[in-house]
């Protein structure tokens, strides 16, 4: 028997999908707000959420990290009155099972209740992806829902791609899929293809002959050949030459390879993992990244979250680097300010965990002999760009209307989200003022009359 939870403030869907549950031998609650969900995930654990996108108190996609970020997290099946492929998008990205739209039939309720449960059940039956990853500090939502991909990806020998930031970590991700995998016991082999011209690029991919170019002067074994039975793991694969991604995909289509200067190709048994903070689709449509050997690259695909959205970890962060400063310069005991933890979480960290990492160090440095660390020692741009972010948020909270220029020279202007609010109920009310009817109204806009039902339920305007 499975856990049901629909929130929606639909009482007509709430029925439907209760009934239908409860038919199948499920037990099935309702609740009609945000709040009211969240709180009874908080007190017990459900195995599918139907979720419903406009609620009274705010979007239902903005919860499924929530949802997910749980211990036991729920099947997550998004319902809504209107079509909305960006929001399906969203989503599906963030962790959603499926994405359906009003009105539900029977038949199409009972399908999806049958395959998700299916899904679950099988899932359950077969446990854990695969070992636990090291080395990978941090418990954001976002962070483990990454964790939870390299871990179906060390389960497996199948091809990954890491995207993110410079600095986001993804070299500590292909190691820790590395180890877990069933090749740790093998070489973990890294090629920076940012690092060097396209000869010898080529030469460090597929190694060459003694004699075959000139100070060729012994044989040398590429990255390719040393990666047999283990991992490789292209950094910066954006930046691979055109001319050497034909030979590098054929390479990946069969595991064999042609040195520079020889005559016979040579097998290697490797699993690829690659990383770039470049967007590959939008160089393989300027046709400076070869589509088809995306398509290869791509099996699992992991971007890593800046370490800006995901601040709650800078702690864990702040404390594993400085243990691990403490034990390499023999300094037990250092302790963190708190001080130095408010300025950490005020900065953005363009540099991301490298950056966080870098200026520990100097701030560890800095502190020499002294028993704790504090805001003072970090690195004078750190400390500057912390003043000026203080400087606006006091400059922020001088009372201001909208637009008015504030005491400092400043306009104050609300949230993209209260005006798009405000805007859209200012708009609403003024249709209804010049409609007749809900129909005339539905005409005038462009909206469908259920789209129309549920905007103006959103703010609470009667017809």
């Amino acid at each position: 028997m499975a856990s049901i939870l629909v929130l929606d403030d639909d009482p007509l869907i709430q029925r439907l999908i209760m009934v239908t549950a409860t038919e199948f031998g499920h037990e099935a609650l309702a609740a009609s707000t945000l709040a009211e969900g969240m709180a009874l995930c908080r007190d017990r654990a459900f195995d599918i959420v139907f979720l419903d996108v406009l609620l009274p108190d705010g979007n239902g996609l903005d919860s499924i990290p929530t949802l997910r970020g749980r211990p036991r997290p729920p099947e997550i099946v998004i319902i809504t009155g209107h079509g909305d492929p960006a929001g399906a998008n969203m989503a599906i990205r963030h962790g959603a099972w499926d994405f359906l739209t009003k009105p539900l039939s029977l038949d199409k309720l009972q399908l999806i209740l049958n395959r998700v449960m299916a899904f679950r059940q099988q899932r359950q039956a077969a446990g854990p992806a695969g070992k636990e990853l090291r080395n990978i500090v941090g418990e954001s939502q976002a962070l483990r829902a990454c964790l939870d991909l390299a871990t179906q990806a060390a389960a497996s020998d199948i091809n990954v791609l890491l995207l993110g930031e410079t600095g986001t970590g993804k070299e500590v991700f292909a190691r820790a899929i590395h180890e877990g995998s069933t090749r740790a016991a093998k070489p973990f082999v890294t090629m920076d293809c940012a690092s060097a011209t396209e000869s010898l690029l080529e030469s460090q991919l597929f190694g060459h002959t003694r004699g075959s170019f000139t100070g060729a002067d012994q044989d040398r074994d590429g990255v390719v050949r040393l990666a047999h039975r283990g991992t490789l793991f292209l950094d910066e694969v954006g930046e691979l030459p055109v001319t050497l991604q034909r030979s590098f995909l054929r390479v990946l289509e069969t595991r064999r390879f042609r040195p520079i200067g020889a005559r016979t190709e040579i097998p290697s048994d490797f699993r690829l993992i690659a990383a770039t903070n470049r967007n590959l689709i939008e160089m393989a449509s300027m046709d400076l990244f070869r589509t088809d050997l995306l398509y290869r690259l791509n099996g699992i695909t992991l971007t890593l979250p800046p370490l800006r959205e995901r601040k709650e970890d800078i702690p864990l962060l702040c404390r594993h680097f400085v243990k691990a400063l403490c034990a390499r310069y023999d300094a037990c005991g250092k302790a963190v300010s708190d001080d130095l933890m408010e300025a950490l979480l005020q900065y953005d960290w363009p540099g991301n965990v490298r950056e966080l990492g870098h200026a520990l160090e100097r701030a560890f440095a800095a502190s020499r002999g002294e028993p704790k660390i504090f805001a003072g020692h970090l690195p004078l741009d750190i400390r500057m760009a912390v003043a000026r972010s203080r400087l606006h948020q006091d400059t922020d909270q001088v009372s201001a209307k909208p637009g008015e220029v504030t005491a400092f020279g400043a306009r104050a202007y609300q949230s993209y989200r209260d005006f798009k609010d405000t805007s859209e109920k200012a708009y609403l009310t003024g249709l209804l003022k010049a409609s007749a009817n809900v129909s005339e109204a539905a005409r005038l806009s462009g909206l469908s009359r259920g789209h129309l039902y549920q905007l103006l339920k959103k703010h609470g305007l009667e017809t």
